[in-house]
């Protein structure tokens, strides 16, 4: 029978796993006490041996063989082999639980769509979910030993009442060299379209409906049938076991303990038991254990599934439904929340606490905004931000402006009437203090500064007229002079011939 403890899990509690360990129906100790004590005789003979009946030239000659062993211990990757090993049986392990057949699907469908108080009516839904079950049986007896040992011939079968003596004259008569769990899969699929033609099943929806669920039950048990056709190669499964017991054979002769080669030199402390190695031996060889008992789940292990209980609760279960259940309804009436907005079920004393909790809303619910009120509110568009702005390239000035933009910092060679505004003395600053500058270019760049001057004064009055703006020129001019203006002072320029720095007068 499955070993089930989830209660004994459902809360996580000091020592909860610990409890589990002294359980033995399911338990690792029940699958590898008896490898468990050949490994430990085998290893105290070789220990014995070793210490009473060798001489001292033989004794050297094991420690180098000893050593040798241990060294090769390192070679067999263990944890890779038999992790990967392991995960493949666990996920095949499941996927076999999810492909075993279950009625539940079929027959609500069945309930719901094959009509008839009477007593062809009963007939029809009670065969059709039979069919279904037969189905089942005979592919269970096909992989499971219990249920096999529960039906070992058609005989009984037919005495537990799957079967009736006339269809088992036709299965029989069917001749194929092949499983042939799938013919009452196909006596369903005929019942069906009699019971359609006769206005049993009222439409051609209701029948496809029908016609789907029982493609996807024979579907579960074709993968049952294929799961136990197609196993692990088995290259795999002698590579394994061999990597285990190649590790314990190398373990036996080189773990033991060695006296020293050389008179005066230090020995390993001598145990007698050697824990680390009995631990070793008991993880990895209880790892193969483990996959060895679940690569087929369909035996009579302790966690092997209760194919026999399954078959019980399906057929007791179909019938239930489709026959006792047919249009079997109690009276509809008004709910016990039927005048209130809010539905709330009424809780014990011992989960009154969990009323005291508020309702989950989202990671962000709870999240404070800064106290300050002024990031708070709604940002709005300022008049003075009529340029692209540039965030990144104000960190450079102490005295940023928002209007900075992209086109005015590509000029920077040539002073910008926006940014700058020259000293009494004509001026300019140098973004090198220390460099003598040439007195040619800063005549020619006064120069070239005086003609942007001129041809900025005549914008407004070109801007008026151009296609397309309709702002008139004071609106231009006024916004602008609107903008935030940096205004530094410029050192002197005899003081950037004599190559004095002086420092910039915001």
């Amino acid at each position: 029978m499955t070993v089930s403890y989830t209660l004994k899990v459902a809360n996580s509690r000091f020592g909860g796993f610990s409890k589990l360990l002294f359980r033995w129906k399911g338990s690792i100790y029940k699958l590898l006490y008896k490898e468990f004590i050949v490994f430990v005789v085998l290893y105290a003979l070789l220990s014995l041996v070793y210490r009473r009946l060798l001489t001292e030239e033989q004794k050297r000659l094991y420690t180098k063989v000893a050593q040798y062993c241990n060294r090769s211990t390192d070679l067999i990757p263990m944890s890779f082999v038999l992790g990967f090993y392991v995960t493949l049986i666990v996920n095949r392990w499941w996927a076999q639980y999810t492909s075993i057949p279950l009625p539940d699907q079929l027959m609500c469908v069945i309930s719901s769509n094959v009509h008839g108080k009477d007593e062809r009516g009963r007939i029809l839904r009670r065969t059709l979910i039979r069919y279904a079950n037969l189905s089942a049986v005979l592919i269970l007896r096909s992989v499971s030993t219990r249920v096999l040992k529960r039906f070992p011939t058609m005989d009984h079968v037919v005495e537990a009442g799957f079967m009736t003596q006339d269809e088992r004259k036709k299965f029989e008569s069917l001749h194929s060299d092949f499983n042939k769990y799938w013919i009452p899969c196909v006596w369903f699929t005929n019942l069906a379209a009699q019971a359609r033609r006769d206005g049993r099943i009222r439409d051609d929806v209701a029948l496809r409906l029908l016609m789907d669920e029982l493609n996807l039950y024979r579907a579960k048990c074709s993968m049952l049938f294929h799961y136990d056709w197609i196993s692990i190669p088995l290259v795999y499964t002698q590579v394994v076991t061999i990597a285990v017991y190649s590790f314990f054979a190398f373990c036996l002769i080189g773990r033991q303990f060695l006296e020293p080669l050389e008179p005066g030199e230090e020995g390993d402390l001598d145990m007698y038991v050697p824990l680390s190695t009995l631990l070793q031996f008991f993880f990895y060889a209880g790892w193969l254990k483990v996959a060895e008992q679940i690569i087929n789940p369909f035996g009579e292990d302790d966690d092997d599934f209760e194919t026999n209980k399954l078959i019980d609760r399906n057929l007791q279960v179909s019938l239930l439904s489709v026959d006792d259940m047919y249009q079997n309804l109690p009276p509809t009436t008004k709910d016990k929340y039927w005048n209130e907005s809010t539905a709330q079920p009424p809780y014990t004393m011992a989960t009154a606490a969990e009323t005291l909790k508020p309702s989950f809303l989202g990671s962000t619910f709870d999240m404070r905004m800064c106290d300050d009120a002024e990031q708070s509110q709604p940002a709005e568009a300022l008049p003075t931000m009529s340029r692209i702005q540039t965030p990144l390239l104000s960190r450079f000035f102490t005295a940023a402006s928002p209007a900075i933009s992209i086109k005015n910092f590509g000029r920077g060679g040539r002073g910008h009437p926006h940014l700058q505004r020259p000293r009494a003395d004509g001026g300019f600053p140098s973004p090198y203090p220390n460099r003598s500058e040439d007195p040619e270019s800063v005549a020619r760049i006064e120069e070239e500064e005086t003609e942007d001057d001129e041809s900025r004064a005549s914008e407004p009055t070109m801007s008026s007229g151009r296609l397309g703006d309709t702002r008139p020129p004071e609106a231009s001019e006024t916004r602008r002079m609107e903008l935030p203006l940096i205004r530094v002072e410029a050192p002197s320029s005899e003081s950037i011939r004599a190559g004095q720095p002086e420092a910039w007068e915001p």
